[in-house]
């Protein structure tokens, strides 16, 4: 399913859904460990007592570069501390959510609360979770045009967001590096989901001891 709605080899498919699948793992473990801090106080008879809560409902928007993971991700810590979420995927890639869903609900997951607004008009449905009252906390994964424009929608409700936007990574080579080791690391790096991921290498710096010799072994891989 996620192949033939994304479009990515069926190998890198496989890792996606094992990926995704480990964030369930870990979250749900960590559910276990939520706990309050006992902190001294500013006098020597009083003690601060902090507890964790559930902020409330969550809104999730996640990407169509990968549809599995950055569901699995988003709603683990969520699920895990206690709160409900309202999800929108991406209106390219919206059967890996609705599968997720499906198996929430085989697994046994009460109603309301993990659940999925598929829709074409995304801006439509960001505006409805930045504006709701109900929603407590915005999770948004994009680029950050979008994510400024959902900030900004946040704050008339004071919203707590979390934000994972754009993308930077250049990849830098001194002349001490492990040439094989380096052209692997900036092949996976640059051609990894066909370049759509936020750590896609989008510029190489070579030292110009390497450079000739890092080229020539880069350009054979390539090929």
């Amino acid at each position: 399913m996620l192949t033939l709605e994304q479009g990515k080899p069926f190998e890198e498919a496989k890792g996606e859904v094992l990926y995704g699948a480990s964030f369930v793992e870990w979250f749900a473990e960590e559910a276990k460990r939520i706990y309050g801090d006992v902190i001294p106080g500013n006098t020597a008879n009083s003690r601060i007592i902090v507890l964790k809560q559930p902020v409330g409902v969550v809104g999730a928007i996640t990407p169509w570069n990968f549809p599995n993971a950055m569901i699995t991700r988003k709603v683990g810590p969520a699920l895990a501390a206690g709160c409900t979420v309202v999800l929108k995927p991406p209106g390219l890639t919206p059967y890996s959510a609705l599968a997720l869903a499906k198996l929430a609900e085989m697994a046994g997951f009460p109603p309301g609360v993990f659940n999925i607004i598929t829709t074409a008009k995304s801006s439509v449905v960001g505006k409805a979770l930045t504006s709701s009252k109900i929603v407590k906390k915005l999770s948004f994964t994009g680029s950050t045009e979008i994510g400024k424009l959902l900030i900004k929608q946040c704050a008339d409700t004071v919203k707590k967001v979390s934000m994972e936007l754009g993308g930077n990574a250049p990849f830098i080579i001194f002349n001490d590096a492990d040439v094989e080791k380096a052209v692997e690391g900036a092949i996976a790096s640059k051609y990894r989901n066909a370049g759509q991921t936020c750590v896609c290498t989008n510029r190489i710096l070579i030292q110009s001891g390497i450079k000739d010799e890092f080229l020539k072994h880069y350009v054979i891989a390539v090929e």
